[in-house]
């Protein structure tokens, strides 16, 4: 199978996971498309970029345990729940093992800013940001002060500065 068609089936999968919930499958897809853009425009490799489009997918799988053990959907949660069911979905679909341990790194670290330690992790990152600060409706002030801490992509700046019209 090759990665396309695995791309394929994790986001086919990801919608059953989140079936009647359109909210967080839009989500992960406007994640999905942006990580899949700005590692393109960051020039990442075909390993590098297959490991960040399974993380973007995956990404918040972690929300659905997070909420039903903790009543709560919060960023740590999500880290602490998300690696296991990560795990399991992409094994079930035949992910290598390199791909899932590392994906399962990214899912179980995407609200922790300062241990990036490579391209996908911060593009995984600045993409959940472009989206989470349309879908929270951030003021000017914060899209600044995110491009400023957390943003250092060209690609990923780039991105966000177009969408939110910030020079």
């Amino acid at each position: 199978m090759t990665n396309d068609e695995l791309l394929e089936k994790i986001k086919l999968s990801m919608i059953d996971y989140y079936s009647g919930d359109p909210k967080r499958i839009h989500h992960f897809i406007k994640v999905h498309s942006f990580a899949k853009l700005i590692g393109g425009l960051e020039k990442l490799d075909s390993n590098e970029m297959f490991v960040l489009e399974c993380a973007a997918l995956v990404h918040d799988i972690g929300i659905k345990p997070a909420e039903e053990k903790y009543a709560s959907s919060s960023g740590k949660y999500q880290e602490a729940e998300g690696g296991k069911p990560a795990a399991e979905l992409l094994r079930g679909l035949g992910v290598s093992e390199d791909v899932v341990n590392r994906v399962c790194y990214l899912v179980s670290h995407h609200h922790t800013y300062n241990m990036i330690d490579g391209a996908d992790y911060q593009i995984l990152v600045e993409s959940d940001f472009i989206v989470n600060l349309y879908e929270d409706n951030v003021k000017p002030d914060g899209i600044r002060n995110a491009l400023k801490n957390i943003f250092k992509t060209h690609g990923g700046i780039t991105v966000a500065r177009k969408c939110f019209g910030i020079s």
